[in-house]
């Protein structure tokens, strides 16, 4: 049995928690808080890269960020289906660290993995909760306080917003430390990563933070009301 961590944030692919989130997770990493990141896949579909590079890459901006630790999942990649074994497989993860807090890619995305992500990720929440359900390590049960979806391509109107405005160069640096993914070469297969994506990034959480009066946000959605305690006010 592991140590109960704070944040458990699920990805499709190395790279898109990083896209997300990155800057929220090094705020909280500099809290002192600890975060898990989990790759459902390893990826073994990328267009460009190989499935070692990918995991070298993502170690790296895994560190940039401070993550407590990283890991990735064997499910396949372009086949993020909703199966018994897979919501089983996720949800032991999920009894293993206890995290108090999970995030997801958001439903609404270009790429269909990043969707099914958050709908497995989902349903294996509520399983893990469940006192009976057996997950694949047959663990007890642990019941998550929430769920929050980040965004990875889409730009949707945010349930709440993270400043990030003192972490945002540790987020670009963890997307940079991708370099098969987000930077262009003779030798790149031509996709949208590698035409200015990071930039695109960058851009889109200018409008969020313009949005709240600070340089940079992170946007989330939430299925269910935000309950507030003391930080009503803008509280840091």
């Amino acid at each position: 049995m592991k140590e109960t961590i704070d944040i458990l944030a699920f990805g499709a692919h190395a790279d898109d928690v990083e896209i997300g989130m990155g800057g929220t997770i090094a705020r909280m990493s500099e809290q002192g808080l600890k975060v898990v990141i989990c790759d459902l896949t390893q990826a073994e579909l990328s267009s460009n890269g190989t499935v070692e590079i990918r995991k070298q890459e993502a170690t790296k901006a895994a560190d940039v960020l401070g993550v407590h630790e990283r890991i990735h999942l064997h499910l396949p990649d372009r086949g993020l289906v909703l199966k018994a074994e897979y919501m089983a497989e996720i949800a032991s993860v999920i009894r293993t660290y206890q995290p108090r807090i999970i995030f997801a890619p958001y439903f609404e995305d270009r790429h269909p993995d990043h969707g099914n992500c958050a709908k497995l990720v989902e349903e294996a929440m509520f399983s893990a909760g469940v006192k009976n359900y057996i997950d694949s390590k047959k663990q007890k049960a642990h019941r998550t306080e929430s769920l929050y979806f980040y965004m990875i391509n889409g730009f949707h109107k945010p349930d709440f917003i993270v400043d990030v405005s003192s972490t945002f160069q540790k987020k670009v640096a963890s997307l940079e430390a991708y370099k098969s993914q987000f930077i262009k070469t003779a030798d790149t297969f031509d996709t949208p990563l590698v035409n200015g994506y990071i930039e695109t990034v960058e851009s889109r959480e200018r409008l969020f933070g313009k949005e709240v009066g600070v340089a940079y946000g992170e946007g989330f959605l939430s299925k269910k009301p935000i309950l507030m305690y003391d930080d009503l006010v803008g509280g840091k």
